[in-house]
């Protein structure tokens, strides 16, 4: 019976290790039919697009508690602190996985497939630019709870996302990183903040 066991393991580690294989090659080829596709005007636009993530995530938060002091409104003053804290905490776990989990950009792994069109750090797991950018868009949508502000708040959080892509210094598993931290990030900050007020 221990036998059995053993070899159940066995069979299971090597499926688990095929696949991961399998998975990491397609996510290599999807990453470099996004990353070959290149033009002076993409460049440019994919680099504007990552420059903006931190300046809007920065402008968000300040830019509701402004407009909450001056109008007097308590309500948007909480929602401007709220997407502030939500910008700190998606910051937070982001950095704190990077150097947790030390994954090497594309480029340098694959230096054969991927050109360095931006300049990083080291570390690509999971995407800072991409995490902040759906915590801001997270964070606009809970405030509004206005259609026209979520669509094309999450247009540009995904616009962001591509960029890191196609600029060569993510993977596409970064970017679903990035994202899951980024939206779980508003909502936690969120529910967090409602319980609170409810105390």
């Amino acid at each position: 019976m221990n036998k059995l066991k053993y070899y159940i393991l066995f069979c299971f580690t090597i499926l688990v290790i095929k696949n991961s294989v399998k998975a990491q090659n397609f996510e290599v080829k999807m990453l470099h039919s996004i990353h070959v596709d290149s033009s002076i005007f993409k460049n440019k636009m994919s680099k504007g697009l990552s420059f903006s993530a931190a300046p809007i995530a920065i402008a968000t938060p300040a830019t509701l508690i402004l407009t909450g002091f001056i109008n007097k409104d308590d309500a948007m003053k909480r929602e401007g602190y709220r997407a502030g804290a939500t910008f700190v905490l998606s910051s937070a776990l982001t950095v704190g996985l990077k150097y947790s989990i030390n994954r090497k950009r594309p480029f340098a792994k694959h230096p054969d497939l991927f050109h360095q069109k931006s300049h990083v750090g080291p570390y690509s797991f999971p995407s800072g630019h991409t995490s902040t950018a759906f915590a801001t868009a997270t964070s606009l949508t809970l405030a509004t709870k206005k259609w026209y502000v979520a669509v094309p708040a999450y247009a540009w959080a995904s616009g962001v996302a591509y960029s890191r892509m196609y600029l060569g210094v993510h993977y596409p598993s970064d970017i679903l990183g990035g994202m899951v931290i980024g939206i779980g990030s508003g909502f936690l900050v969120w529910k967090v903040d409602q319980w609170l007020q409810k105390k």
